[in-house]
């Protein structure tokens, strides 16, 4: 007989995840993710001057606004076909850089190293799990409060050129609207510095120790095995330092021969009225709930009809410089390598950063459709637009990474990535599945900044049906 765990709301996490696996024989032969959240932000677009995308965009989340803010930009610019000058690609370039660095060290310190090892004694990290919780890892949580200071670091870092964060004001279409001073860039370059350091001598032996004591997880988690990125960090010549381009399992390398219109956004067991798949610029967001069948807000996006993971391990992978599989560890492992290959990158963009404008006042918004495709932290990120003859926006869709990542069943009944990697995981304890967080955290999953859509009815955290009953 099937056990049922059900994990609402999943912790340590952006937003409000709940998660239902069935065990039986001591494995999750089933698994449900569930967005217990509704994104209304393309209803709010409509009808406002376009203008205001960049800044109500940012608040889809505050760990990785910044992307939203770059994404956004890159949709309207798009419109007319507009390209940044130097300076402004550079920082928006070393604005992003910023906050990628700060919410990789968040993801693995704060929300998902105490999977692997015990937190600070103390509330709120007790009472705790302690679930296959192995020795040998105290230093970790010794890097806590240094963890926490380099995060603050990369945020006031950003802030230099942001304007403030987490949500920036300075990056508008038409270029950056902050002051380009050789003091700030001093000031830039001496955080910078301090985050390399941090970066290379404690966040990423501290991830290569969680795989030394946790091997196993390099062979959990896997998922379809294919991994997509919209590409990220423009060169001159609008080359990416991670390509865009995608993966599919068994292939022997990435290719980038893809467009939006390959992608189909699918709503058949999501809370939304159905249709049949339709590209993102032509998508619509419109909710249905109660639906039958129906058990996320989350929508089902597809690359070619399949189910595609997106995230740093992605990104790596699709560029070649991450030669590892595609588990739990691989993903951690990927991300703390990314962190130090960014700020090594963020160094050179900030010896070619010129004191002077990087705004251009001869920009002015268009008539027509754009898209603006960009990576945030957690994975590929997508956002189209259309401006009518008025000058309004017309229409404007979204597709974050976590709805690639934890997207349900599509029309076809393919499970997304998350499912796909919990299903045939080994469960210890059927009453404390650690085993499924550390999957389902090692894909840092975001549901945050969005319209509350469920009823706080009850106040059990984990339920386990045991046939009859249900045990807390």
């Amino acid at each position: 007989m099937a056990t049922i765990s059900i994990i609402d709301p999943v912790s340590r996490i952006e937003g409000h995840l709940k998660v239902e696996i069935e065990i039986e024989g001591g494995f999750i032969s089933n698994a449900k993710i569930c967005g217990t959240l509704f994104r209304g932000f393309e209803q709010l677009m409509k009808n406002r001057a376009p203008d205001d995308a960049p800044i109500i965009t940012q608040r889809i989340c505050g760990v990785c606004p910044i992307s939203h803010a770059k994404a956004s930009v890159a949709a309207l610019e798009d419109v007319i076909g507009w390209s940044p000058s130097e300076n402004a690609r550079l920082l928006r370039n070393l604005i992003q850089g910023a906050n990628f660095l700060q919410s990789h060290i968040l993801h693995f310190y704060v929300l998902s190293a105490v999977d692997f090892t015990p937190g600070p004694q103390h509330a709120p990290w007790t009472p705790s799990w302690d679930t296959d919780i192995r020795a040998g890892l105290e230093i970790v949580m010794e890097h806590f409060s240094s963890a926490l200071n380099a995060r603050r670091q990369a945020h006031e870092m950003g802030a230099l050129f942001g304007g403030k964060m987490p949500h920036a004001a300075s990056m508008v279409p038409g270029g950056v609207s902050a002051s380009v001073t050789a003091e700030r860039i001093n000031a830039f370059r001496e955080y910078l510095t301090a985050l390399q350091d941090f970066v290379k001598n404690t966040y990423v032996p501290d991830v290569e120790r969680i795989g030394d004591v946790y091997k196993d997880y390099f062979e959990l988690g896997a998922g379809p095995g294919n991994l997509l990125s919209f590409g990220v960090f423009e060169d001159e010549s609008n080359n990416k330092l991670f390509t865009a381009g995608y993966m599919e399992a068994g292939d022997a390398g990435p290719s980038d021969v893809f467009t939006s219109n390959d992608i189909r956004e699918y709503v058949t067991h999501s809370w939304y009225q159905d249709d049949e798949g339709r590209p993102p610029a032509q998508g619509e967001t419109l909710p249905q709930h109660p639906k039958e069948d129906a058990y996320s807000w989350i929508k089902a996006p597809r690359l070619f009809t399949k189910a595609f993971e997106a995230g740093p391990l992605a990104r790596m992978k699709v560029c070649g410089a991450y030669s590892g599989g595609v588990s739990v560890l691989d993903r951690h492992l990927a991300r703390a390598h990314e962190s130090a290959i960014i700020a090594d990158a963020m160094v050179g963009w900030l010896n070619e950063l010129q004191a002077g404008s990087a705004f251009d006042s001869d920009y002015s918004h268009g008539v027509g459709s754009g898209e603006g495709l960009t990576e945030a932290p957690r994975g590929a990120l997508g956002h189209w637009v259309s401006v009518g003859n008025d000058g309004k926006i017309q229409n404007y869709q979204v597709i974050t990474p976590t709805c690639w990542n934890a997207s349900p069943l599509d029309n076809s009944g393919v499970p997304g990535p998350l499912e796909q990697a919990l299903i045939g995981l080994p469960v210890i304890n059927e009453s404390q599945p650690v085993e499924a967080l550390r999957v389902i955290h090692s894909f840092d999953p975001c549901l945050a900044c969005a319209v509350h859509a469920f009823r706080p009815s009850g106040e059990r955290i984990t339920e386990v049906y045991t046939g009859g009953r249900y045990a807390r």
